[in-house]
């Protein structure tokens, strides 16, 4: 045994489980935890219980949800005629902090993935054409993640999508705020490129 309690190593090794956490970072967490006021750590703790216990996915969308169906689908306010198509729950988030966005989400949770065997029907694929089929919706904009798997997810949303009659649509890519073009690589320049719009 490594540390002097077992109780303190089985939480070092659960905590370092978490994405972009190592050994080190979770043994500081851990020490951290001990330190703060009981309250505060068992507070933590009903927080990942309750968390565990009372979300769940949203069956119209597939984002996270304590109801259904989940908040931003029942928001009217919202245009449903509108639906950004995203990898998972926290590109939902990303988009929602900018404030630009007011239609709907659907979220595929994943991408299409041949080597890991991954296809169509792993994902939320129908779930989306139904959607499509029947709510009305006349847009599907593709904000997947710009990577090999997201780019071929894009071009097979969009060719099944066609067949809809919907319009189908994708963010823009291209350089970033704050960047250098010297720095950028080549198929961001390519994109920014081919994205670009009149001023």
């Amino acid at each position: 045994m490594q540390y002097s309690s077992r109780h303190l190593e089985n939480l070092v090794d659960q905590l370092s489980k978490l994405p972009g956490i190592g050994k080190k970072t979770a043994q500081r967490l851990a020490f951290h935890l001990l330190r703060v006021d009981q309250k505060e750590a068992l507070a933590l703790s009903e927080a990942i219980e309750r968390m565990r216990l009372e979300v769940g996915t949203c069956e119209r969308c597939g984002n996270v949800a304590e109801t259904q169906p989940c908040y931003l689908c029942a928001d009217e306010k919202r245009d449903a005629h509108l639906v950004c198509v995203v990898e998972l729950p926290g590109d939902v988030v990303a988009l929602e902090r900018t404030g630009a966005f007011h239609g709907l989400y659907h979220v595929l949770r994943g991408v299409l993935a041949p080597l890991e065997g991954i296809g169509p029907e792993d994902l939320r694929v129908a779930e989306l054409v139904e959607r499509v089929r029947h709510e009305g919706i006349t847009e599907v904009i593709l904000a997947l993640n710009p990577t090999s798997q997201g780019e071929a997810t894009s071009h097979f949303l969009a060719e099944l999508l066609a067949k809809e009659g919907v319009t189908v649509s994708r963010i823009a890519r291209g350089v970033p705020m704050g960047s250098e073009i010297e720095l950028s690589d080549s198929a961001t320049l390519v994109r920014a490129l081919e994205g670009r719009r009149q001023i």
